[in-house]
């Protein structure tokens, strides 16, 4: 059993935004709204007025405030925000993510575009022409947020004498909170002391480079020479996510003269995310942007010749790793291109990846149990089906979603998902069970609702009530199965979230005849794509 779980369930269980030690201030920043601008000004003495407000702090990102209360801290905020005004630096300014798309778009499917290459097998540039036939398509997704339901939170203490610090944070990686305070304090690390706490998800946005939220903490308790819980709104988290990166995708199959799918294109054109996220790895990998890319190519099938090329865009906006990296993007393109291809063949889209799948016998196993689990050939009245396979680092998933659709309101709804997982040795079959539906969920949120649009280079959404996560009537029954192999363990944290969003295009193309090709699926893009 998970050694926190009871504490969990009996409500005992202590995350940083719980943590209170003798003397703390509590702390807000009023950041940015484009990464890179600075604050000029702002009326000082308003801020100073209201009751309990400590002290303000002019920071290179923003303006912070320390008060007494959390309360007095974000009034103080606000008020910072009616009369601050910011630099021009930044480069995110006038970017409107829309028109940024389909620039992106333009880009990918220009063959004089200058790109790179990410993964080839075979001569795709030369087999490509040879071809009998060729088939097209392209694909595009937008921004998304973690959406982590614990809002980003620490605690600093930072000594009188600022010679040493004591930080109390929830992180997915415990070594960089220590490199960050150290930094941010021209500090020895081992002058920083971490108290590791629990943490309400991550999903990537408390990963190994994304320790604003402590740094915000350190800062201020340097300010004031107490300790500070620094506390993030969920709107401060929306406006200022890091987020999955905008993408667009150009796909080109080559087929032989029996009509055998022999050469494979994927043109990615999206924003760098490695750069920031790991930038030593990014330089080692020869300036490759794994997080961007990573399920890009056919992997698992058998196609001879293979290239994905990779364009990379800067745009300023902020981006990060989020649950299921380049996967969630990448597989939705490429799952729903081989959807595409097997119905343009006249064939069943299950038996066509059975097909290219038959030299992969743990990859044929997964798609083909999946899909005997949901009774694949069965007709649905009014309920589509659809399905998609994985290979995500070793690990083999397949899945099968049964949808319907509200045509006047283009509201799409989940019936079931059923799925089906090869992970190698499952240690914990109950955990790799409740780890694949929690991630079927996230899915399900990327695929029809969770989208960031950028105008003026800052973000539209604030809130969960403009920006729509999964609810509990969202959810269906949901039907796994776990595999098990001898095989080392690969992993299952995030390997069905990717799966979700192409199962949808697919299921609803059998259902209205009408591919989506935009994700996430929201309701005025399915009316406008069903006329």
């Amino acid at each position: 059993m998970r050694a926190e779980l009871p504490h969990k369930v009996n409500g005992s269980a202590k995350y940083a935004i719980d943590v209170q030690v003798p003397g703390m201030l509590y702390g807000a920043v009023l950041r940015a709204p484009v990464e890179g601008a600075a604050p000029k000004k702002f009326d000082e003495a308003k801020v100073m007025a209201i009751k309990g407000v400590v002290k303000t702090v002019k920071l290179p990102y923003g303006v912070g405030v320390v008060a007494e209360t959390p309360w007095a801290a974000f009034a103080a905020r606000r008020e910072i925000e009616a009369s601050v005004s910011w630099s021009n630096d930044g480069k995110a300014w006038g970017f409107d993510s829309d028109k940024g798309l389909e620039t992106f778009a333009a880009t990918a499917r220009d063959p004089n575009a200058t790109a790179t290459d990410w993964f080839k097998l075979g001569d795709v540039r030369a087999e490509m022409p040879k071809a009998a036939s060729t088939f097209e398509a392209e694909y595009l997704c937008d921004y998304a947020y973690h959406a982590q339901m614990e809002p980003l939170n620490a605690v600093a203490s930072v000594s009188a004498a600022g010679d040493s610090a004591e930080v109390w944070c929830g992180t997915q990686s415990q070594t960089m909170a220590l490199e960050a305070t150290a930094n941010a304090l021209g500090l020895d690390r081992h002058k920083v002391q971490l108290h590791d706490m629990l943490l309400g998800g991550g999903f990537g946005r408390r990963g190994p480079r994304d320790m604003d939220f402590l740094i915000d903490a350190v800062l201020l308790s340097k300010a004031v020479g107490k300790p500070v819980k620094s506390m993030w709104t969920r709107e401060d988290d929306v406006h200022n996510g890091r987020f999955r990166p905008l993408s667009a995708h150009f796909l080109r199959a080559g087929f032989d003269a029996t009509g055998k799918l022999v050469a494979w294109q994927h043109r990615l054109v999206g924003d760098r995310v490695t750069p920031f996220a790991d930038p030593v790895r990014y330089e080692k990998a020869g300036k490759k942007d794994f997080i961007l890319m990573l399920g890009a190519d056919a992997k698992g099938y058998d196609v001879a010749h293979q290239l994905v090329e990779q364009v990379y865009e800067d745009t300023g906006i902020r981006t990060a790793p989020l649950r299921g990296i380049g996967f969630t993007a990448n597989k939705f393109a490429t799952e729903t291109f081989i959807d595409e291809i097997a119905r343009r063949r006249g064939v069943d889209p299950v038996k066509y990846r059975l097909e290219l799948l038959a030299k992969t016998p743990r990859a044929y196993k997964v798609m083909e149990r999946v899909a005997q689990m949901a009774d694949w050939g069965r007709k649905r009245d009014n309920h589509g089906l659809g399905a998609s396979y994985i290979d995500y680092s070793g690990t083999q998933v397949a899945a099968v979603v049964e949808i319907s659709v509200d045509r006047s309101a283009g509201k799409i709804k989940f019936h079931n998902v059923w799925c089906v997982i090869d992970c190698g040795v499952a240690v914990q079959p109950d955990n790799v069970i409740a780890q694949t539906e929690s991630s079927i969920i996230y899915g399900i949120g990327l695929a029809l609702t969770e989208r960031i649009s950028i105008k003026n280079g800052t973000v539209e959404q604030s809130n969960f009530y403009d920006y729509v996560v999964s609810r509990n009537s969202d959810v269906p029954p949901m039907h796994l199965e776990v595999i098990q192999t001898d095989n080392p363990p690969t992993g299952v944290g995030q390997m069905a979230t990717p799966l979700i969003t192409p199962a949808v295009s697919n299921a609803m193309m059998a259902l209205t005849g009408v591919r989506l090709r935009h994700a996430p699926f929201i309701e005025e893009r399915v009316k406008k794509a069903l006329g």
